[in-house]
């Protein structure tokens, strides 16, 4: 097989060869169609997120087919387009986990951090962490969903079901929510870094009901706003935009520091919640959802050699929608 490595932190990927790994008990042998690109590999990558596995396979938004199979695992899985998703991996024991949060899990592994990852033209998946998909498919426009759509429904259903909903940061997670929200008949109140004019477009196109810059307050106040730019100084800001009761949800996994703010932005029974990970459930729930919401993913393709550019681009902002590496 080939892979993008990363051998050290801060180190441009490395495309390596090695003979295809073999599935254990209870684990799919899948060759890669698509992986999507997502802003929590510039994460791990720049050490930003503790202990990741060195050498390490990034890639958490993985489409494919099983090839290979191990022990205890069900023979009709063989042959089938799979999703792999960020969740590789649960206890199943922890007081989370037996509580139906297995998204908290005291010992998880996660693709592409702990357990390597889908830059790569084969992965390694626990089967039972692994969707099925529809067999026609298009692995390219629903690689973004195993991550940017996951993470963005979660997301939104803490946020709740009021009406106006700020979404700060509008990359791939924000363009399939804004979808969502239109089908939910919410309206969307988009936000991007100051100057992206490009960006206020494209949600536009998207349906967003306004756009406007981050340090920019919208024309109503917000039900719900969440937050996908990893930038804390956004979070007083959110606040103030929300009304009494509203809630501001942190929809990444890292974030800058929250800088000081005063009392009076939280007031008013106003709350901030963060998201962790993901659940299998959310995952059954949204891909229904992005079927009957019709649900399509703009994305920009780079072969698997040029996975460094790709993560490039997307540090730098010039992707619209969702980057995909295609082996």
């Amino acid at each position: 097989m080939k892979a993008m490595v990363l051998e050290r932190i801060g180190a441009p990927l490395r495309l390596l060869q090695a003979s295809d790994p073999r599935p254990s008990k209870g684990q799919l042998l899948v060759r890669v169609e698509a992986c999507g690109v997502c802003r929590t590999d510039l994460n791990v990558l720049a050490g930003e997120l503790p202990d990741p596995k060195l050498p390490l396979v990034l890639g958490h938004e993985v489409v494919g087919r099983v090839i290979a199979t191990g022990l205890d695992v069900a023979e009709e899985l063989m042959g089938k387009r799979v999703g792999v998703p960020w969740l590789g991996h649960t206890c199943g024991c922890c007081r989370f986990c037996l509580a139906g949060t297995e998204n908290l899990c005291d010992t998880p592994g996660f693709t592409g951090y702990t357990i390597d990852g889908g830059y790569a033209t084969h992965v390694v998946a626990d089967a039972n962490y692994a969707f099925v998909l529809p067999d026609n498919s298009d692995p390219v426009a629903t690689a973004p969903l195993l991550c940017a759509g996951l993470i963005g429904w979660r997301s939104l259903k803490m946020a709740g079901e009021g009406k106006a909903i700020g979404l700060y940061g509008f990359g791939a997670a924000a363009h399939v929510l804004a979808q969502v929200c239109r089908w939910r008949q919410q309206s969307v109140y988009a936000f991007v870094r100051p100057g992206d004019e490009a960006g206020k477009q494209f949600a536009l196109e998207l349906g967003a009901a306004w756009a406007g810059f981050s340090d920019e307050r919208p024309p109503v106040q917000l039900d719900a706003a969440i937050l996908f730019a990893p930038v804390g100084e956004l979070v007083p800001r959110a606040l103030a935009a929300v009304r009494k009761g509203g809630t501001v949800v942190c929809g990444g996994i890292y974030m800058s520091d929250i800088p000081p703010m005063a009392y009076r932005l939280l007031w008013g029974e106003r709350r901030i919640i963060s998201v962790a990970n993901l659940t299998r459930l959310d995952a059954h729930e949204f891909f229904g959802i992005a079927k009957a919401a019709g649900i399509r993913t703009i994305t920009t393709t780079y072969p698997l050699e040029h996975a460094n550019d790709a993560l490039e681009d997307l540090r730098d902002g010039r992707l619209k929608g969702a980057a995909v590496l295609v082996p």
